[in-house]
């Protein structure tokens, strides 16, 4: 007994409401169902629990949202409406930008629901598939690691299909200078496309996202100078909008669709944003920091693909910049920094594929092999990656086939279902209008995935055929004239 304490007096140390009645195993409490903690237990708030080390501001996430948005896709956008023509293209614009904005919100919205069951912070796009249907309905739950799994490997792969189309990008760019300038060494696409792999691969080995900051930087710049110049020669003498066609023909809306899905739909970096952000409450709602990002996306890209196929009509290209004259220095500058621009962000963007591949199996892999079978992994994807650019080196076809295979899949369909599994108990709105809302969106979907491809890979097809007929061709008279 110490120093002043009476005889018979209890000392209570460290007492609060809240003490642990069963703390000593021999005295096991059965009062819990209706126990004042239990009643007055505070709902779980996510928001409260991140603990995020760098988090980023409200101004700071917009940007990060219109930077992820506004990239080498709005430079599509002219070839997307001379699949729709100047009224539907404008109109389709708007109603597709509804609905990619929707589907981001709905899965933001899910994210943020499953976290208060799941008792977590935050969620990835994977994670929030995988927790809708854990928490969902029974006879579902069970699939929810496949889902995971998938979610994971279908991003991957869609990221990967995005490098190859900005090696095509890369190719046409440089292949357009070079041809004007050293046309006694004119080469193919696809060489071009090869070219690219020795500094591709070196600058993939660069593991550090610190270190590629630069290079974003650096790209940024790079797109913001060529936007600019593209923007003045659209502008420039820009003919009447009667010459162009106002609403094309009806098999053309797929690609117009998959286009635009392509370009707008960022489905990937959304979530990393809402989780990183310092008032991440702020982030839908109204204005909100995703509607104030897709209002500004689908204005510039609305703008762009309006007034691109109004200067260039039918002659417009996968990237807007190829129609720049070939004969001024300053429309050639534009290509060079556009291709510089694609290279630059190209390691950026492996980050991501590279990040989930690496995570699905480091733990597969002896520490000590760990650096050289990194290296031999990014070697091997950007090999992949170069070699489906060299299959597929038409720039248009390519984009619509990447937004229509990946993108309606992961940017429309995936939140469709995982809304609907999230709220299948949980209430679908009078009428269930929600299931019959995500139904909807989930036919576009499916409309966009297989009419889309259909008809790229149609266009395709019907396009390397004729140029192996003119290669015949010209041999044959070749011949007859020798």
């Amino acid at each position: 007994m110490g120093h002043g304490e009476k005889k018979g007096t209890i000392i209570l140390d460290n007492f609060n409401s809240t003490s642990n009645l069963t703390s000593n195993p021999g005295f096991q409490s059965t009062l819990t169902l209706g126990s004042k903690d239990a009643i007055n237990e505070k709902a779980y708030n996510p928001f409260e629990h991140r603990k995020v080390e760098h988090p980023n501001s409200t101004i700071g996430s917009l940007a990060h949202l219109l930077k992820s948005s506004l990239g080498s896709g709005i430079l599509a956008m002219p070839a997307a409406f001379r699949n729709a023509g100047l009224a539907g293209g404008a109109f389709g614009t708007i109603v597709v930008g509804f609905i990619c904005t929707h589907c981001v919100y709905v899965l933001v919205k899910t994210s943020q629901e499953v976290c208060v069951e799941a008792k977590k912070p935050s969620m990835g796009f994977a994670e929030t598939c995988g927790a809708a249907f854990e928490f969902g309905p029974k006879r579902l739950r069970p699939w929810a690691n496949f889902v995971r799994i998938f979610i994971d490997w279908a991003l991957t792969c869609t990221y990967l299909a995005a490098l190859s189309v900005y090696i095509v990008f890369i190719a046409e760019n440089f292949k357009e200078v070079l041809d004007a300038y050293v046309p006694e060494y004119k080469l193919s696409v696809e060489t071009y496309c090869a070219l690219t792999l020795l500094p591709l691969v070196i600058i993939c080995q660069i593991r550090n996202l610190k270190w590629l900051v630069p290079f974003s930087a650096i790209a940024n710049v790079f797109l913001v100078i060529c936007f600019a110049i593209t923007m003045y020669y659209i502008f420039t003498d820009l003919p009447n909008p009667v010459e162009r066609e106002m609403i094309a023909s009806v098999s053309q809306w797929p690609l117009f669709i998959s286009t635009v899905i392509f370009a707008m739909e960022g489905i990937g970096v959304v979530m990393p944003v809402e989780n990183e952000m310092a008032k991440p409450e702020q982030f839908l709602g109204c204005p909100g920091v995703l509607n104030v990002a897709m209002t500004v996306v689908i204005g510039l890209y609305g703008i762009v693909g309006f007034f691109g196929y109004m200067k260039f009509g039918d002659e417009v290209r996968g990237s807007v910049t190829l129609n720049l004259p070939q004969d001024e220095m300053l429309a050639q500058s534009a290509k060079i920094l556009m291709a510089l621009a694609i290279l630059f962000t190209y390691s950026l963007q492996f980050y991501v594929p590279m990040e989930m591949i690496w995570r699905q199996l480091h733990h597969k892999i002896a520490v000590k092999f760990h650096n050289i079978t990194q290296i031999s992994i990014r070697t091997a994807c950007v090999i992949g990656s170069v070699a489906l650019a060299a299959a597929f080196p038409d720039l248009e076809l390519f984009i619509n086939l990447c937004g229509a295979i990946f993108l309606s899949t992961l940017g429309l369909l995936t939140p469709a279902i995982v809304d609907s599994v999230h709220k299948w108990e949980r209430g679908l709105g009078i009428f269930k209008w929600i299931l019959i809302k995500n139904i909807g969106i989930a036919l576009l979907s499916l409309v966009a995935l297989f009419a889309g491809s259909y008809s790229s890979i149609h266009a395709m097809v019907e396009k390397f055929s004729t140029v192996e007929v003119m290669n015949v061709t010209i041999s044959f008279n070749d011949t007859l004239t020798v």
